[in-house]
């Protein structure tokens, strides 16, 4: 019996999306735990600044210095991305980074750990762009929000697992939330690194020419990607987005450390809602970019991040002892401060086209983490001033408040002639503003 090519061709369709699959949760799988070697600092920071003698305010330049590694390892690694293996990059990024983790959980000075942090967050930053660029390989355009919110979802789950660590091995030593967790890092990079290809063409299979096209020269890639205006103010939302996840992530903890968190005698447990938030919203927003606004994301950013700001006033006006109430807002805070940054990723082949992904990403993440970084000392500076951890939540109201506001500019932009490639959302937004 002969088969028929219209068979053939759906076996080869079925195959190609187990592939796509495949690839897409193996490269979500990897960073599921690279969180564990850079979101762990944040637990250790109390008992770390007791054991040192030093302010939350250094606290905060410790992290800051971290931030500003991998920020300028994002603009660096995002185009050699474009132009090496992604696969390779990840790799080598991870084991870097569980290297740097351990040696700081040996660390004895403030200025050691340090210089320590700031290398790692430059290790760190080979992963993002670099799992972006595969995913953006294997998945066509239609598709790709769907598939970044699984890897932004995947991101934040990494807090979810960073976190429960934390909590277990905190209350022993603060030198093993820099131990134990990475070693799960250490696994999850080997498998990635023997499963995973960078582009289908790897396999064997000419399924996208886009993903093996003619890399343009580093320098034209930097100047298409700068020239882009709208571009840049999503970058600038981007980095308000992200100061304010930041401000979440690394001082939550640190408030529930402290006797002014009243519910349930300051449960740790409650902080878990935190990341689970982020990773539900990460996953939801992908969705309701693509299906509830058409793939209009920069409305769901502006309605994720207006959310975010309601709900993190609420946090700081209102003295909550109910354990149930405490958990809930914490959550709904992760879920609307983290759940947009799934609608910023795909912005970037949007905007710019298949073959300055890598770039573009990288010049996103940069700026998301520079913002991020100035982040920390002013918010450990607050708390040094006014004595009190819960100011957290209003400065993150407000910062979240101005990424809303600056993604609307996107609208004042024209349509530039040689812009590779423009988005339905800014389309769409054109037309209702």
């Amino acid at each position: 019996m002969m088969h028929s090519p219209q068979n053939d061709s759906k076996e080869t369709d079925s195959s190609y999306n187990r592939l796509q699959w495949k690839m897409l949760l193996l490269t979500m799988f990897c960073y599921l735990f690279f969180y564990t070697g850079r979101h762990n600092f944040g637990w250790a920071a109390k008992p770390l600044a007791a054991a040192l003698h030093i302010s939350y305010e250094k606290i905060g330049w410790v992290s800051f210095a971290m931030l500003i590694g991998y920020a300028v390892g994002q603009l660096i690694n995002g185009n050699l991305a474009d132009r090496l293996s992604p696969r390779h990059m990840i790799a080598t990024g991870g084991l870097l980074s569980v290297l740097a983790n351990v040696l700081i959980s040996f660390a004895g000075s403030f200025e050691v750990i340090l210089v320590l942090w700031t290398l790692n967050g430059y290790c760190q930053s080979m992963a993002w762009a670099s799992g972006s660029r595969i995913i953006s390989n294997w998945w066509p355009d239609q598709r790709r929000g769907v598939a970044f919110g699984l890897y932004t979802m995947a991101a934040g789950t990494s807090s979810i697992i960073t976190y429960l660590f934390s909590i277990l091995l905190v209350q022993e030593s603060w030198r093993n939330v820099f131990r134990i967790p990475v070693l799960f890092l250490a696994i999850a990079v080997l498998i990635f690194f023997l499963l995973v290809r960078n582009k289908p063409s790897d396999l064997g299979i000419k399924r996208d020419a886009t993903a093996d096209a003619v890399k343009p020269h580093w320098r034209e890639a930097y100047k298409t990607v700068l020239r882009n205006k709208r571009f840049l103010v999503v970058c600038l939302a981007l980095g308000f987005q992200s100061m304010a996840r930041y401000g979440l992530i690394f001082w939550v903890p640190v408030y529930f450390l402290s006797k002014e968190q009243t519910a349930g005698d300051g449960n740790l447990w409650i902080t878990l809602l935190l990341p689970t938030g982020m990773a539900i919203g990460a996953l939801s927003f992908g969705f309701i970019s693509d299906r509830l606004f058409n793939a209009n994301r920069i409305k769901s950013i502006v309605l994720g991040m207006t959310m975010c700001s309601i709900v993190s006033l609420l946090l700081y006006f209102f003295h909550i002892s109910n354990d149930i109430l405490v958990g809930l807002f914490v959550f709904f805070a992760g879920f609307f401060a983290y759940g947009p940054q799934a609608n910023f990723w795909p912005l970037s082949p949007e905007l710019l086209g298949q073959a300055y992904v890598g770039t573009g990403i990288g010049i996103m993440n940069m700026c998301a983490y520079i913002f991020a970084a100035l982040g920390e000392p002013l918010l450990g500076r607050l708390i040094d001033r006014t004595g009190s951890q819960r100011v957290i939540f209003l400065t993150v109201a407000l910062i979240a408040l101005l990424s809303a506001v600056t993604i609307l500019f996107t609208a004042l932009f024209k349509i530039e002639q040689g812009e590779n490639k423009t988005i339905g959302s800014l389309k769409s937004i054109n037309t209702t503003t």
